[in-house]
């Protein structure tokens, strides 16, 4: 019964992309957002942003949606809009200060991400992005779960260049394997840094091993591409504003746009190849 009263909430979504590390601190909510507002540009499109990290919900600042409060609507909790066609929820937004602490164990923290899925009235949207905590435990399993009970397009995951980052990818990685959860691809976040005056290249988080892009030629994994360190994109995510269209000549907006691209090619071709089979 509750998989069927998912099924049902969930099937006027059409895209699901979950975004996944590892590691902690390495871009996940930061590429969540700006993917958001990438895929969003297009007016045609519905856009949906989930965020199930429970204990340090950013999305709500990034988005400039601090202070916002959840509203409940006769077809369930209505999300918090940043444009006509974007939507975000997140725990965040049900917190009476964006210092408290969520102190919760595993089982409210499932319950609450069960809720997101099932109360969330998103209406008809063409993309949910799933912002989700590092590692590989409850709230992973759990959004799997849940969604499985719909369909999940596969996961895009987030690295930084150093092997420090890359071993617990890998551990991300074989996560994914195990709960047969498709991968999408790899992201290298933070990757050199160009100096806006001598246009000099320093790489802060050397690639001692190769980078993301060896780790996904070992590993039979598509690798998305590499996102350089621009001190705007923090500003950008302080301030709630969008990075693409702050600073579109930025060489970082150009790495986003194409891998945006590359994602929103595999979420049609997966749509396509799951037409023909039915």
């Amino acid at each position: 019964a509750e998989a069927a009263e998912l099924r049902e909430r969930l099937r006027s979504v059409k895209h699901t992309v979950l975004v996944l590390s590892g590691k902690g601190g390495v871009g996940k909510s930061t590429f969540s957002a700006l993917l958001a507002h990438g895929l969003a540009a297009d007016e045609a499109k519905q856009v949906a942003l989930l965020d199930v990290d429970i204990c340090g919900p950013s999305i709500p600042k990034m988005m400039g949606l601090e202070g916002e409060q959840v509203h409940q609507s006769g077809s369930g909790w209505s999300p918090v809009y940043v444009e006509e066609n974007l939507g975000v929820m997140s725990v965040g937004f049900l917190l009476s200060s964006p210092d408290d602490a969520v102190i919760w164990r595993g089982p409210k923290k499932n319950g609450l991400i069960k809720q997101f899925l099932r109360d969330v009235d998103w209406g008809e949207i063409d993309y949910l992005i799933v912002d989700t905590p590092p590692g590989t435990s409850d709230e992973h399993l759990s959004i799997v779960q849940y969604l499985s009970a719909a369909h999940i397009d596969g996961a895009v995951i987030i690295t930084t260049p150093q092997e420090v980052s890359l071993q617990d990818v890998r551990k991300e990685i074989n996560f994914c394997h195990k709960v047969k959860l498709p991968i999408i691809g790899v992201v290298e976040n933070m990757s050199g840094f160009i100096c806006p005056k001598c246009k000099n290249e320093s790489q802060i988080f050397p690639p001692t091993t190769g980078g993301a892009e060896k780790m996904c030629q070992n590993l039979n994994v598509s690798f998305l591409g590499k996102v350089p360190l621009d001190p705007q994109i923090g500003k950008s995510c302080d301030k709630g504003q969008s990075f693409l269209s702050e600073a579109p000549e930025s060489p970082a907006t150009t790495s986003y746009r194409n891998i945006i691209q590359r994602i929103q090619e595999y979420c049609d071709q997966r749509h396509f190849q799951e037409e023909k089979i039915i």
